[in-house]
């Protein structure tokens, strides 16, 4: 096993990038995650997504997330149920629970998302 090191990074670091599955300017940034920071147990994003960007419907086999909304508004479903979320709300998704997020405000959409443990096996 390779040795595993602590980091301190400033999020300007990190590219944007947009990951399968995201669409319309619906950009991430791995600030914690296997890759960028040899973390083994979860994924930490931050995500800005455009008016009219999504991700499309999907599930977690195994994996839990919560997203907390930062700034914006757009409609969560989770298992077909659509919600407003805005700034201040936290949503945690169980595994097997199909989700997706869209951008439906009128100004950029910004929020986290954690997801444990960082891989789908």
């Amino acid at each position: 096993m390779s040795e595993r090191k602590s980091v301190i990074r400033h999020i300007a670091e990190v590219a944007w990038r947009q990951y399968p599955g995201h669409f319309g300017s619906a950009l991430s940034k791995g600030l914690v995650t296997p890759d960028s920071a040899a973390a083994q147990h979860i994924d930490y994003r931050i995500s800005t997504y455009q008016p009219m960007a999504y991700v499309e419907r999907h599930v977690h086999k195994v994996q839990e997330q919560v997203y907390h909304v930062l700034e914006g508004e757009g409609l969560m479903e989770i298992d077909g149920e659509k919600r407003v979320v805005r700034k201040h709300d936290v949503a945690f998704i169980a595994p097997g629970s199909w989700h997706s997020i869209e951008n439906t405000g009128l100004g950029d959409l910004t929020f986290i998302v954690v997801t444990a443990p960082a891989h789908d096996e």
